[in-house]
């Protein structure tokens, strides 16, 4: 069994509550539909202590590490792009080089970009920073996407986006299936690409970036209880099966039959933990007519009535 990755979330007073959902909720849910945790989190600050959201939620924090040990610092803005407690040139440095990749939000990678002078990389913020960073500072280069990533570090747009870049940062730590799962439990219709303009722009959104997948996906969302073969996705979509094959492998690291019954099983854990349905229920409706019981135990190392005990005691 692999270490789980780990996250450091900084917060600063005024943190946007929205933001903190968007990284925590997306990694619990992944740690709560799977038979092992993928993913720790550590809520901190400059100094630790209660820190104070903008909606007057208050979270304990610990001090930012001197040697940290996560995966990635994610940084929440705090509708003051000004705020002392944003300009972390040290230590963001102190993650990087220990080959952290550090995500800074909104306000924070309106306060990084100004503090760099656009000058390390293309960067993004949320629209409303961006405006006042090619007003003031003449910074023209800022994008309008929902986040860049230049090198170890991604400057993203924050609010609503926060999801977004959650559920695909967290997809290269777990399953696309798992993280399917995740962002249809959060009624998060599709992911969008870091390329995607903020809303404002009028683009068209996309899950993986190649539309024709998008549209074998949504074949396969659409078909749970009554799977199609393969064969049919590729001729709905135009595709040749082995063209099909190439574009899974290639984006979402998986075969169009694995991915599938991975998507279906992870409807059957939602199912399993958040609803009375019985088991035999429950495989019908994920496409499993026959053997459910087994198919589950042989991907997950458990049954499914074991799941669901696990799960109502937590």
């Amino acid at each position: 069994m692999s270490a789980p990755c780990v996250f450091d979330i900084y917060v600063a007073d005024g943190f946007v509550l929205t933001e903190f959902a968007g990284v925590v909720e997306v990694i619990r849910l992944a740690n709560r539909i799977n038979a092992s945790p993928l993913f720790e989190w550590h809520v901190r600050s400059a100094h630790g202590g209660p820190i104070t959201a903008s909606s007057a939620v208050t979270v304990e924090t610990t001090p930012l590490p001197a040697r940290p040990d996560a995966d990635y610092l994610f940084v929440l803005g705090n509708a003051d792009p000004a705020c002392p407690a944003l300009s972390l040139g040290k230590a963001l440095a102190t993650y990087t080089s220990r080959q952290a990749r550090v995500v800074l939000l909104s306000e924070a990678a309106a306060r990084y970009i100004s503090e760099t002078n656009g000058a390390l990389g293309s960067h993004t913020t949320h629209w409303e920073n961006r405006t006042v960073l090619m007003e003031r500072l003449g910074l023209f280069d800022t994008k309008a996407t929902l986040a860049v990533e230049s090198g170890s570090i991604i400057t993203c747009a924050g609010m609503g986006a926060t999801f977004d870049i959650a559920l695909s940062i967290a997809s290269q730590h777990a399953s696309s299936t798992t993280m399917s799962t995740v962002a249809d439990i959060l009624l998060h219709e599709r992911v969008r690409h870091f390329n995607t303009l903020q809303p404002f722009s009028g683009k068209v959104v996309t899950t993986t970036g190649d539309t024709t997948l998008d549209a074998c996906l949504a074949l396969m969302q659409d078909n749970m209880e009554f799977p199609l073969q393969i064969s049919e996705i590729a001729k709905r979509t135009n595709l040749s099966k082995r063209s099909l094959e190439r574009k899974f492998n290639r984006l979402l690291r998986s075969t169009p039959n694995g991915y599938y019954r991975g998507l279906r099983l992870n409807k059957a854990n939602n199912l399993l933990l958040n609803t009375d349905m019985r088991i035999q229920e429950i495989g019908l409706a994920c496409g499993f007519p026959n053997g459910f019981t087994a198919i589950y135990r042989s991907v997950f190392g458990t049954t499914p009535n074991a799941t669901r005990k696990k799960g109502r005691t937590k």
